[in-house]
Parts: C-alpha cells; structure tokens; sequence
C-alpha cells in the first residue's frame, strides 16, 4: 500500500454470499500479506474484494485443493 488507510479484503462465492473477511480495519503503508483458510470450503470459483482507500479492485480467483 502506497498509504496508510482504512483497508478490507472480502471473499464472495459466485451466488455474492460473503464467505470471509480477511481484513478489516487499519493498514499502514508497505507490504502486507493476508491468508484464506479455505479447508471448509468447496471448490470452485470465488472473487475478492479490496478496498484500501480510495482504491477499489474485484477479482475472480478459482479454488482447488
């Protein structure tokens, strides 16, 4: 992160159903890392959702265990 800020990362299943919340609440600026324990999870296709400020990004990502 460029900057320091208010930060959420969300995962979503394909019906918009939240499956996780990985982050949720302040940042500061520099590199981070978050982990999704997904063994309870079906497989499939998921998205993720990053708000950090003013930045807003979805994504699909595909899950296989």
């Amino acid at each position: 992160m460029p900057e320091a800020g208010q930060t959420r990362i969300i995962i979503y299943d394909q019906m918009g159903g939240e499956v996780a919340r990985l982050v949720n609440g302040y940042l500061g600026a520099g590199y981070h890392t978050a982990s999704w324990d997904a063994k309870n999870v079906a497989l499939g296709i998921y998205f993720y959702h990053l708000q950090a400020g003013d930045f807003i990004q979805t994504r699909k990502m595909v899950l296989l265990k």
